[in-house]
């Protein structure tokens, strides 16, 4: 049998917190081995003590969920994020992709939605459409809306979710462990594929055509 997931916790609801913890202690294959009442507490633990796998509130005094996944990727820390709310806000899918996220779930969401949703995400998946709902798509809409020329490699997705956040290409090398030259190299094939001239408007495209 194979290691369980390791996770990392942060809520600031003790209650909430202790109760996380006793649902995902009922699965054999999951295993917290951190837990904090806040982003930056959970970061200063994190830098002495590595996860598979972290789920955190969005919001939390402080240092929120957002800025924790963003301070994360900041110091070069790829460890995949599930960011959990009660609130259903229609924006909060695309600033939870942009912070640099790798899922997103509602806290009324089932153990089974949540243990699926951790396995995935420590498997190297993404399980969070920036966008998912018209209307908010709708806002970003881009006029020019032609295919892309090729497709996306998991890779080049995940840069153009890093330039939604507005990452410069120094912070998207940290984040996901390249060079910045490699970065730019990747930069100027999306906006090759996207057929656009700026970062700006491969964001604004890529969301309109829901590459991302």
């Amino acid at each position: 049998m194979s290691a369980p997931i390791r996770i990392a916790l942060a809520d600031d609801q003790a209650l909430v917190r202790s109760g996380l913890k006793a649902l995902l202690a009922g699965f054999d294959t999951l295993a917290v081995v951190l837990e904090a009442s806040d982003g930056e507490a959970l970061l200063e633990a994190l830098a002495a003590t590595p996860v598979d796998v972290v789920l955190s509130d969005i919001r939390m005094p402080g240092l929120d969920g957002f800025g924790l996944v963003q301070a994360l990727r900041a110091r070069g820390d790829a460890t995949p994020v599930v960011l959990l709310t009660t609130f259903d806000e229609e924006a909060l899918p695309l600033r939870a992709a942009a912070a640099g996220a790798q899922g997103f779930l509602l806290k009324d969401a089932s153990p089974e939605d949540l243990l699926e949703a951790i396995t995935r995400v420590a498997a190297g998946e993404t399980l969070l459409a920036p966008v998912s709902t018209d209307p908010v798509r709708a806002r970003y809409a881009y006029r020019d809306q032609a295919a892309p020329s090729d497709t996306f490699s998991e890779r080049e997705v995940a840069i153009l979710r890093l330039l939604a956040g507005g990452y410069s290409n120094k912070e998207i090398a940290r984040a996901v462990f390249l060079s910045e030259g490699t970065v730019k190299n990747y930069v100027s094939d999306i906006l090759d594929k996207l057929g656009t001239r700026d970062r700006t408007r491969a964001v604004l495209k890529a969301i309109t055509l829901r590459v991302i």
